[in-house]
């Protein structure tokens, strides 16, 4: 069973999509092994976009990350990452599809509501800097046995 990385991010929990978010991906069958709101420092948020520092949007990047709380998810499920990926939709909202949750909801590139990690390197390092191994539950549901 693979592990992904998910948040639902500042302009998502204000508009209160938290739920619908939630929703969507439960129906699809995607466990959640570890779920939490809160604040993202400075640091923090220089350590999950290391990769972007230097860039000229980067500031923006740290600046609306920290400006509100956010729900961090551990997801869990069979080819878990690409299925979040393609149920997020395109980074830009105008190019995502309908159906997609930033096709639905997202405003623009940068209030896209939610971000998910894009390859198991970026989820092992994302989950590790957003929980701590004893936040992850390894836990079955009765539905498990019907969808893996």
């Amino acid at each position: 069973m693979e592990r992904t990385f998910a948040m639902v991010k500042p302009d998502g929990v204000q508009r209160g999509l938290i739920g619908a978010i939630i929703g969507r991906l439960e129906r699809r069958g995607i466990k959640i092994a570890a779920m939490k709101l809160m604040q993202i420092s400075p640091a923090l948020a220089a350590e999950h976009y290391q990769e972007h520092s230097g860039k000229p949007f980067y500031e923006g990047l740290v600046d609306f990350i920290t400006s509100g709380p956010v729900a961090a998810m551990v997801l869990e499920g069979d080819n878990v990452i690409a299925l979040v990926r393609t149920m997020m939709g395109a980074t830009d909202p105008q190019d995502a599809g309908m159906g997609t949750i930033r096709g639905d909801y997202g405003i623009s590139i940068a209030k896209n509501i939610i971000h998910g990690s894009d390859s198991p390197l970026s989820a092992n390092r994302e989950i590790a800097l957003f929980f701590s191994p004893g936040e992850i539950l390894d836990c079955s549901r009765s539905i498990d046995r019907w969808i893996f």
